[in-house]
C-alpha cells in the first residue's frame, strides 16, 4: 500500500530516475508477460528506481505490484497515472503516487515528463499510441534521447516494418532507430536500463531530463 503523500508535481521536482512501463490492461496474471513485468519492476525497486504505469489492471498492475513487493528500502516510488474509462477501476492497490487524468493527451504528456526510460510490453491500440508518442517526441527533439525498449515479438515485427517500409521508403531517417531496442527478455531490458541509470548517476544535472526538455 501507499507509503507517501507526494503528488506527481512534487515528485517531478525530486529528479528521481524513473522507468515507465506500457502494456495491455487485458493481460492476465498467468500470462508470461505479466510475470516478466512483475519481475522487472521487482528488480528495479531493488535498485531504488521508480516505476511508472497507467495505474490500472493487467501489465500496469504487474508493474506496480512488482515494484512494491521489491521496494524493501522504501527509497523509490510506484507511480500510477490513471485515466477515466468506463471498464477500468480507478486505480490498482499498489501505487505510492497517483495522478488521475481526464484526457489521454494530458496523461501522455505526464508520462513524458516522468520518463527516463520507456519499456513497452505487448499491448493494443493504447500501448501502440504510447510507443509512437514517445518515439515521435524523441524524433523531433521535444524530449531527450529516451531509450524505448520493446519486449515481445509483436513489437519486433513492427520494428522490422519500420526499418523496411518507413525508413526504407524514405519516410524517416535511419537514426530514428538509435534509441529503440528490441530485446529478447527482461534481462536485456534490465541491462539497458541500468546502463542509462549509470549515465544519469554520473552526469546528474548535466544530463538532459525530460522534465526540463519537454515543454
Amino acid at each position: 500500500m501507499a507509503h507517501t503523500t507526494l503528488t506527481v508535481e512534487q515528485e517531478l521536482l525530486i529528479k528521481d530516475f524513473r522507468v515507465s512501463i506500457f502494456g495491455s490492461a487485458r493481460t492476465q496474471p498467468d500470462d508470461e508477460y505479466y510475470q516478466a513485468t512483475y519481475d522487472l519492476s521487482h528488480r528495479l525497486a531493488g535498485q531504488d528506481i521508480d516505476v511508472v504505469s497507467g495505474g490500472g489492471p493487467g501489465i500496469m498492475l504487474a508493474a506496480n505490484q512488482g515494484h512494491q513487493a521489491g521496494n524493501v528500502s522504501k527509497k523509490s516510488h510506484s507511480i500510477g497515472l490513471t485515466i477515466e474509462l468506463p471498464w477500468e477501476p480507478e486505480k490498482n492497490n499498489h501505487i505510492d503516487i497517483h495522478k488521475h487524468c481526464e484526457h489521454f493527451s494530458n496523461r501522455l504528456d505526464t508520462f513524458m515528463r516522468l520518463s527516463n526510460v520507456v519499456v513497452v510490453m505487448p499491448g493494443g491500440i493504447g500501448t501502440a499510441l504510447e510507443l509512437f508518442y514517445t518515439w515521435q517526441l524523441v524524433q523531433v527533439r521535444h524530449i531527450c534521447h529516451t531509450p524505448i525498449i520493446l519486449v515481445g515479438e509483436m513489437w519486433h515485427n513492427l520494428y522490422e516494418w519500420v526499418k523496411k517500409d518507413v525508413i526504407g521508403g524514405g519516410k524517416a531517417s535511419p537514426e530514428d532507430l538509435d534509441n529503440v531496442f528490441p530485446v529478447k527478455n527482461i534481462d536485456e531490458a534490465y541491462e539497458i536500463i541500468m546502463d542509462m541509470k549509470s549515465l544519469y548517476d554520473e552526469y546528474g544535472n548535466r544530463i538532459c531530463t525530460n522534465f526540463e526538455k519537454y515543454k
